[in-house]
């Protein structure tokens, strides 16, 4: 139990907020590449313009921060924000007036 305990805190998200334009072709482009970005390294889509990601460790979150970094987009509102497993556990989520379950943490695979 205390080993589980330690997790909560240890095991990290990253959830990147963003509000890009999208007036022209380009910046619709641009929006929708940087969606794809986010998919392909592994971010779900909580709503339209927030992504979410598991990362088992500090260290991997930081991984997945600086690859985000690299694929931001020319123009817009981005923000990345990390916040502990246990923070994450502590989410209520409504749709509507009716309380929702808050989505499973991937199952993690253990070696030794």
């Amino acid at each position: 139990m205390k080993l589980e305990r330690l997790n909560q805190y240890r095991i990290m998200w990253v959830m990147v907020f963003f509000d890009l334009p999208t007036e022209t072709k380009k910046d619709r482009r641009n929006a929708n590449l940087f969606r794809k970005r986010l998919q392909k390294d592994g971010f779900s889509m909580f709503q339209f313009s927030i992504y979410m990601r598991h990362c088992a460790s500090r260290e991997n979150m930081q991984v997945h921060i600086k690859r985000v970094k690299s694929f931001l987009p020319p123009d817009g509102f981005v923000a990345i924000m990390q916040i502990t497993d246990k923070q994450f556990g502590m989410i209520e989520l409504y749709h509507g007036k009716k309380k929702e379950k808050p989505p499973e943490m991937p199952q993690q695979l253990t070696l030794f």
